[in-house]
């Protein structure tokens, strides 16, 4: 099944190493070093257990997981047919309940408004080809007084050199090609499709990497990567 509301390109340069998700040290590292902070923000701002939640593209299924864990109802939904097979088998393995369906956001959203406590779309905005069109789709989603979570990366030299010389070129962390610096998001960008999506931006927080530790951590810096997250009114 294919879609309009998806990059082709973007999906079969993760269908190509779907079978690394789920290993820390393989191409999706960075992922296993940030899931936990991303957790962590996300549960610090609503309780997860009993919460019903929708984590759009969620590949792997790192962070579906992870909030399940904690007690949420989690549906993931991606376009990647192998991903999802990776992140069903990881689960079942796991003993952990997540319901994974192949569809996107805008798809999904026809027959899901106000459905979800918590709608989450991390590191996914930067793929899509209209991100204003995945913010209102996400909001969509989201029942009156729930939350829109993000994270994606900044279009700046530092992100430039960071997230794709760094990353890719050098440190080896992602496939060449993995990232397209035109599809990076400034805050602004981002707090203008939040709005016009009719949800109100509530923080943004930078994920900054720490070399000599090989660690991230929240900051203050959004030159790089953010986070954040947005309220629909009740």
């Amino acid at each position: 099944m294919t879609s309009i509301y998806v990059d082709p390109d973007e999906i079969s340069r993760f269908e190509a190493i779907a079978a690394e998700w789920w290993d820390p040290n393989g191409r999706f590292k960075p992922l296993h070093q940030i899931n936990p902070l991303r957790l962590d923000y996300i549960a610090q701002r609503i309780e997860l257990k009993d919460a019903k939640v929708l984590d759009v593209g969620c590949g792997g299924g790192l962070l579906a997981e992870s909030m399940a864990a904690r007690g949420a109802q989690v549906t993931g939904i991606d376009r990647s047919p192998k991903a999802l097979s990776v992140a069903s088998v990881h689960a079942e393995q796991a003993g952990i309940a997540v319901d994974y369906q192949e569809n996107d956001a805008e798809t999904w959203a026809r027959t899901h408004e106000n459905t979800y406590d918590v709608v989450t779309c991390l590191e996914v905005l930067e793929h899509v080809p209209d991100v204003k069109r995945a913010v209102k789709a996400c909001a969509d989603m989201v029942k009156p007084g729930g939350l829109f979570f993000f994270a994606t990366l900044n279009r700046t030299p530092e992100s430039y050199v960071k997230a794709i010389l760094g990353a890719e070129y050098v440190l080896g962390w992602l496939p060449k090609g993995t990232h397209q610096y035109k599809k990076f998001i400034r805050p602004s960008e981002m707090i203008d499709a939040v709005r016009q999506a009719g949800l109100a931006e509530q923080d943004m927080q930078g994920m900054s990497y720490a070399l000599l530790s090989g660690h991230f951590y929240l900051s203050h810096d959004l030159n790089v990567n953010y986070l954040g997250f947005a309220k629909k009114q009740a």
